[in-house]
């Protein structure tokens, strides 16, 4: 078992970055973003730098975080497919050169104005997701799928019935014990609840392979729209982190776990307050302070770390 984490939620910068791993004492990033680029929109220059910055530092880049079909991307839409597919298809040499062989994707958007899993529907998601994963595939390449604001986070029956339309090795689950927070139980019939992490990560764990700790508090709304959360620290929040890190130890987990706090800084809020000093040296403290009461946790939970 290792740990990692989303360092872009501490810093901006690679050396920032590989500074609050050392300090943690670990020696894994899930790389994500560094100076507002990601694996494939870095120069051959930037790329080289980064690799030798790593290899310096003795850092693995144990997963790559990217945007592949994420919630972003519309599952009609051809060009968010072509975007999708052409971020894998430039972020996978250079994994391959870092030593890289995971990377997390999604499953697209859950559109506002149709059902999100109409049989219609479900077959362009299935045809297109599974395109990605052949690429993967044929390349030596994990894709982890996360149960985030997509059509495998719409429930675990979703995830579930996904992993079985792609039916590849190359096709394994990335855990978030934070999303089920606020995003609806879509089954059965309107008003939907909020989902359970539990009960998504109990039957789901036989396919997931890499976990991320996210924690938060939402309530259901009235319109059905998805609730805005509050990010908590690990264990203060619905995501049922305690049990899930119990059960992980009592089943002998040896994967990754990867810290994504969203406390001091989400990655994809525009309107977050990112570039004051204040907030650069928030953002890292509070990123330390989580991760290390996260080992807290892990240690009353029964783990040796």
């Amino acid at each position: 078992m290792f740990f990692s984490g989303f360092t872009d939620e501490a810093c901006g910068d690679l050396a920032g970055q590989i500074a609050i791993t050392k300090e943690l004492g670990w020696s894994n990033i899930e790389l994500r973003n560094v100076d507002g680029k990601v694996l494939g929109t870095m120069s051959d220059q930037e790329f080289d730098a980064l690799q030798e910055a790593l290899d310096n530092a003795g850092i693995h880049i144990n997963c790559y975080g990217s945007a592949v079909a994420n919630w972003a991307r519309h599952p009609r839409k051809e060009e968010d497919f072509q975007a999708s597919k052409q971020e894998l298809l430039a972020a996978i040499p250079r994994m391959r050169k870092l030593g890289c062989r995971l990377i997390r994707g999604m499953s697209f958007l859950v559109p506002q104005d149709e059902p999100g899993d109409s049989p219609e529907l479900e077959a362009i998601i299935f045809a297109k997701v599974r395109e990605l994963v052949k690429i993967c595939e044929d390349n030596g390449i994990v894709y982890g799928h996360e149960n985030c604001m997509n059509y495998g986070g719409m429930s675990h029956k979703h995830t579930l019935k996904l992993l079985e339309a792609v039916d590849s090795p190359a096709f394994t689950l990335i855990f978030d014990t934070g999303n089920p927070c606020f995003n609806y139980r879509q089954l059965g019939q309107k008003p939907y609840p909020l989902q359970s992490a539990w009960e998504f990560y109990s039957l789901c764990k036989p396919y997931i392979t890499h976990i991320h700790i996210k924690d938060a508090l939402a309530l259901p709304r009235e319109d059905g729209v998805r609730p805005t959360p509050t990010f908590t620290f690990a264990g203060e929040g619905a995501g049922d982190v305690r049990a899930i890190m119990k059960d992980l130890l009592a089943n002998g987990y040896d994967g990754g776990i990867t810290m994504e706090p969203h406390v001091g800084y989400v990655f994809h809020d525009p309107n977050g307050d990112n570039n004051s000093e204040a907030a650069k040296k928030f953002r890292r403290e509070i990123y330390l302070d989580y991760c290390r009461k996260f080992l807290q946790l892990m240690r009353e939970c029964g783990w040796k770390c």
